[in-house]
């Protein structure tokens, strides 16, 4: 609460929450629990380690629910590594464009079927309301059934606009054209890359995705799970140079 930069970032997320219709105020029903919230802080790096943002969120103490009561599925897909590889690889071989996007807060887009209360975070409490509880409509970081309600969105809005998962890989989607034009996405979370041969239905992909979610166009492929990018015109090269702490060559995928 003394750093300028933390104070902005919980007041960025709390605006996220409030903006996403993520809850409402209410009193506590009785028989029901209500969830304990925390504040989890990072601070996230470029692809040359050096500070890209300060990220604050409002995590729920989702330890203290019950499966079969407070929660059912939970499981929720994330791509594999060889996948991403695979696409990277792909990408190099045909020569496009690999683009990314980012959605903030990605669990507060996931809607619930339960009914979850929460406690107001301390510092944030409406002013003659201290005694009420917020009821969620979606998902809060620190939930046991967030990432699975998250996904259960992002997946929704694929098939929405024409997209066919992949049966081999849960996170990958694909779609084409009767020209034979495709586009390929893969999920690892909130984090989305993806490529094709048809610069416009990636222009259009991406600005459904911005109409539908609060996201950030990352642009051009450039620092994923770790993995440094940099696309050129002879091909495609990886590395993680900033793990490895050398100044190694990028390893290059033909």
């Amino acid at each position: 609460v003394k750093s300028a930069n933390w104070r902005l970032a919980m007041d960025n997320e709390i605006k996220s929450i409030e903006k996403n219709q993520t809850w409402r105020l209410t009193e506590l029903p009785a028989g029901a629990k209500r969830i304990g919230v925390k504040w989890v802080y990072k601070t996230k790096y470029n692809e040359h380690g050096k500070i890209d943002k300060y990220k604050a969120c409002l995590v729920a103490k989702g330890y203290s629910q019950k499966h079969g009561v407070d929660y059912t599925e939970v499981f929720a897909p994330v791509a594999r590594m060889h996948t991403v590889r695979m696409i990277i690889a792909l990408a190099a071989h045909k020569n496009w464009r690999i683009f990314q996007l980012d959605v903030k807060s990605a669990f507060l887009h996931g809607e619930l079927s339960e009914d979850v209360y929460v406690e107001q975070s301390r510092g944030y409490e409406k002013e003659g309301s201290e005694h009420l509880v917020y009821k969620l409509h979606k998902a809060l970081y620190g939930l046991k059934q967030a990432p699975r309600a998250w996904f259960n969105q992002i997946e929704a809005h694929f098939i929405s606009e024409g997209f066919q998962r992949c049966d081999s890989e849960q996170t990958l989607f694909t779609k084409r054209s009767k020209e034979g034009k495709i586009i390929i996405v893969s999920v690892y979370v909130d984090d989305l890359i993806f490529t094709g041969n048809c610069e416009f239905m990636m222009s259009e992909f991406k600005n459904s995705m911005l109409r539908e979610f609060d996201m950030s166009d990352l642009g051009k492929m450039r620092f994923f799970l770790g993995i440094e990018v940099l696309q050129k015109s002879d091909g495609i090269y990886i590395c993680q140079k900033k793990y490895a702490l050398c100044t190694g060559d990028f390893e290059k995928v033909w």
